[in-house]
């Protein structure tokens, strides 16, 4: 058996092995280190006390780029991608025919003409052939690039003195090019665990170079490789929905997953427009967190019951031990949003009481991502953004 058996290779197998992963479970076709020799929970303590170094190379891209590129982008996707400046990215999503979400999409403007969409388990690859047909422009896959997430609070004094970049003076969602310990790498402000992060876009060719230059330069103050368990528990945390685990039903729209921010309806007319429009007015279903009285997570897809009725389900859960609570994202009926609400959950584990409750669980006002003083500086257009 090959170290990586798996279609898009990962440069890092080596090292993830190393750390105690097993190499057998992927996504999207690649390698992902789901669990390492440390326990998960104490790779959680790190993360929101120091920071933790995920490789999130599962992530799919594809480079987009063209003379009409925005046009094109403007009738697959829900936002207006022409508001992005270059430098900048947005969180957007691609509808079908019927209003129902295909997948999430990370949009990078790296230029007035060239783009980068970041996209999970979903079917952009499927349906984005058919928007660039009869265009001026075109896309491709990048199977090469890796993306190393260097996540916590000590993220920026770990990777600023090694950047030929100010990294401080990139914002929540901004990106730039430069220097990493001298390879050329583009790195975004972002990630997925609810702390101030960074992720390094990088080749595979310099993908191991420079996972183990991070976790030198992370050594002194305590970091460490942090697995795709640990990702999974800080996601859960912050409330970071998961597709297509927190739309279970397969036809949900942005409305009913609490992404109407996504949806941009002033552009002109874009794939599911009309659907969009129309299903403003039928939501079935809406998100919301919910604290279980129960000493352990909870399955996914346990019942979600109110006064015996069934009137939803569970989708992501964790055990938070830096919270000491049982949490999980939940769809019911939209009814039944309020604060302190109570339901009854059915699971394999018996029934357990649970109520809303405010989200992010781990840090509701979100000042770690989004620091005051940042949001302070910024104009109220960008504010707004």
């Amino acid at each position: 058996m090959t170290l990586d058996p798996f279609p898009r290779k990962n440069a890092l197998a080596q090292r993830h092995a190393e750390l105690g992963a097993s190499l057998d479970t992927e996504w999207n076709g690649r390698l992902i280190p789901q669990r390492y020799a440390t326990d998960p929970y104490e790779e959680v303590a790190i993360v929101r006390s120091k920071a933790g170094l995920f490789d999130v190379s599962g992530l799919r891209i594809i480079n987009a780029s063209g003379p009409d590129v925005v046009a094109v982008l403007n009738r697959m996707l829900t936002t207006d991608v022409d508001k992005l400046q270059p430098g900048a990215s947005a969180i957007s999503n691609i509808v079908d025919e019927t209003g129902a979400l295909i997948d999430d999409v990370l949009v990078y403007r790296d230029g007035p003409t060239e783009f980068r969409l970041s996209h999970g388990g979903g079917k952009l690859d499927e349906a984005i052939g058919a928007f660039f047909e009869g265009s001026q422009s075109s896309w491709s896959k990048d199977d090469d690039v890796h993306i190393l997430s260097l996540q916590g609070p000590l993220a920026l004094d770990i990777l600023a003195p090694h950047a030929d970049i100010d990294l401080s003076a990139i914002r929540y969602f901004e990106h730039r090019r430069g220097k990493l310990f001298g390879k050329d790498v583009s790195i975004a402000r972002g990630g997925y665990s609810a702390e101030r992060g960074y992720e390094v876009f990088c080749t595979a060719a310099d993908a191991v170079f420079l996972w183990d230059k991070i976790m030198e330069a992370g050594k002194p103050v305590g970091a460490c490789a942090a697995s795709w368990d640990c990702l999974d528990i800080v996601r859960v945390e912050g409330a970071l929905l998961f597709f297509p685990f927190d739309m279970p039903n397969g036809d949900e729209t942005p409305w009913e997953v609490g992404a109407d921010w996504t949806v941009d309806l002033s552009k002109p007319d874009f794939n599911g427009k009309d659907a969009l429009v129309r299903r403003k007015n039928e939501i079935r279903y809406a998100n919301v967190g919910l604290e279980i009285e129960a000493h352990e997570a909870i399955e996914p897809g346990a019942k979600v019951l109110k006064d015996g009725r069934e009137v939803g389900r569970v989708n992501s859960t964790t055990y938070s031990r830096h919270l000491m609570k049982s949490l999980a994202l939940a769809q019911v009926t939209p009814d039944l949003t309020a604060l302190g609400t109570e339901f009854e959950i059915r699971s394999s584990k018996g029934s357990a009481r649970a109520h809303v409750v405010r989200t992010p669980f781990y840090d509701p006002d979100r000042l770690r991502t989004h620091p005051l003083a940042e949001r302070e500086e910024r104009t109220p257009a960008s504010r707004a953004a």
